[in-house]
């Protein structure tokens, strides 16, 4: 396996600490009923959205879903931004247009976050395509949960990258559940794999909650896409902790139970890293306690500051309905 620096593993850690913290605080202000959008939080899944980022450069793009936060943070999207999106405010990553799942910072090689299952691996193939016929040595990376390879367009499009040896990334977070359908119960026994092997795709599979196993999977398909060899198809298990939309637990409504959860609870993505880290004294006694405290702060601010950002004009309602 890819082996990491002090530093890169430090700052792998310290990312998923932010991401927990973020959505966290999220939870925390959102029965103030002034965050008035839908919230698909990540809690849970943060060890992919850091490993696949690590692998990235800054001018790399991805394509994201309404479960957008992690990925969003990760690939270096603004804090204040994003929280003024959720706010429905001017100074929001869309002009408070959009709220949580239609995030976006092309600065930072975030392209969209797009709601539609599916509606994003597509797009993430035009990039590729456009990236190639550009001679650009650019990787673009479309996450997806699993009930996304239950529509054609993943499918069409998996067909044409690899047909055409696109630099792209199909990410698939593989955590189970379609809102609160198990994938039993929508699909077939067999591995997810399966279907890009269908599709002659190079396959590469792991764990979700080891961040070092993501990012060493993903750097192995990122260097064979900016090579030339074409696309991968990466399978991670994870796992959501709150309800598919919102900041509650609902294990109680019957759809999992608390023994799976608690299973999943115990690989916390966090939690087993920095035990991990400071096994190896790879991370100092009270270093996570100081990167809390930057982070806390960071978070205040960028609250206060989306509290009080304007609101958009309503002169604007009418922009960027049509191209």
């Amino acid at each position: 396996m890819l082996e990491t620096s002090l530093s890169e593993q430090a700052e792998m850690l310290r990312e998923m600490l932010r991401i927990r913290l973020v959505e966290e605080a999220i939870v925390d202000r959102y029965g103030e009923n002034e965050m008035r959008c839908p919230v698909h939080l990540s809690i849970g899944q943060e060890g992919v959205a850091v490993g696949v980022s690590a692998a990235l450069r800054r001018e790399d793009k991805v394509f994201s879903t309404h479960r957008a936060h992690a990925h969003y943070l990760a690939k270096g999207g603004s804090l204040k931004k994003m929280l003024a999106e959720i706010y429905g405010k001017a100074e929001g990553c869309v002009g408070g247009r959009g709220g949580s799942m239609h995030l976006m910072d092309p600065d930072e090689g975030f392209v969209a976050g797009i709601p539609i299952v599916s509606s994003g691996i597509p797009l993430a193939v035009g990039s590729a395509l456009a990236d190639k016929r550009t001679r650009k040595d650019n990787v673009t990376v479309t996450f997806f949960g699993d009930a996304s390879v239950e529509e054609g367009v993943f499918h069409e499009s998996m067909n044409f990258a690899a047909l055409h040896k696109l630099p792209v990334l199909f990410v698939c977070e593989q955590n189970l559940y379609s809102v609160y359908t198990p994938l039993r119960e929508r699909q077939p026994d067999r591995p997810l794999s399966d279907l890009a092997r269908g599709h002659a795709m190079n396959i590469l599979s792991g764990n979700g909650n080891d961040v070092e196993e993501v990012y060493a999977l993903s750097t192995e398909a990122v260097e064979k896409a900016r090579n030339g060899d074409g696309p991968s198809f990466l399978l991670f298990d994870t796992y959501r902790w709150r309800e598919h939309c919102g900041p509650n637990y609902d294990n109680h409504l019957g759809y999992r139970s608390e023994q799976e959860f608690q299973e999943w609870r115990a690989l916390c993505p966090v939690e087993n890293y920095r035990n991990k880290l400071l096994a190896s004294k790879c991370l100092q006694p009270g270093q996570e306690e100081t990167w809390a405290a930057e982070i806390d702060a960071e978070i205040s601010e960028a609250f206060e500051f989306a509290r009080s950002a304007p609101l958009p004009d309503i002169e604007s309602a009418s922009l960027f309905t049509y191209a």
